[in-house]
């Protein structure tokens, strides 16, 4: 049975530290392919003026595009929001005919943290295993957490990252300032999001 990775995120744009964590995950679980999800309407930042979808899906495009095991979902963008993880998870799951344990969903060991504020986590570890990126700097709880949600520590697939900080709003923020982005996200998308002034 082929396994399968979803990262999600706004990709507003996307940057080499999301890149860097699906292909670490890839390899180290052997997932056939890591799916890219790009964020409609996250409940969570619904305060934050997003990027148009579709300039969002094609610096996706172009950053993956010389990696075939990774491909972009717009599973999130093609359905009325608000999109929540576990929904998103179930569509990809019955898209590709995945068993629980075959379909890993990526997050930051951050994102682990905040999981009890997420919609219905407790479905969501029962329907997916959960990827974490893990930075040696940052530990979270997850004994805590997880005498909230028993059966946690299970579910979980630990990926270790390098300690090197990319974010896109650094990147957004340096585009306005006429700053270097080089090497924080590929050449590619540098050129794209200059052809088309965004983030000036």
């Amino acid at each position: 049975m082929a396994k399968i990775g979803i990262i999600g995120g706004t990709f507003d744009p996307i940057h080499s530290g999301h890149l860097l964590i699906a292909e670490l995950a890839r390899d180290s679980l052997n997932l056939e392919r890591v799916l890219f999800v790009p964020a409609g309407d996250p409940p969570h930042k619904q305060a934050a003026k997003k990027t148009a979808a579709h300039h969002r899906c094609r610096i996706v495009e172009l950053a993956i595009e010389d990696n075939p095991a990774f491909e972009l979902s717009r599973v999130d963008l093609d359905r009325p929001g608000p999109h929540y993880s576990i929904d998103t998870v179930a569509l990809i799951r019955s898209q590709f005919d995945l068993a629980a344990d075959d379909c890993h969903f990526i997050i930051g060991s951050d994102s682990l943290s905040d999981l009890l504020s997420w919609h219905q986590p407790a479905e969501l570890i029962q329907s997916c295993r959960l990827t974490v990126a893990h930075r040696p700097d940052y530990q979270p709880d997850v004994s805590a957490l997880a005498e909230t949600l028993p059966g946690l520590e299970a579910r979980l697939d630990w990926v270790e990252i390098l300690l090197v900080e990319y974010s896109s709003s650094m990147i957004r923020r340096r585009i306005k300032a006429g700053q270097s982005v080089r090497y924080q996200t590929p050449a590619n998308v540098i050129d794209y999001l200059y052809q088309h002034q965004l983030y000036r």
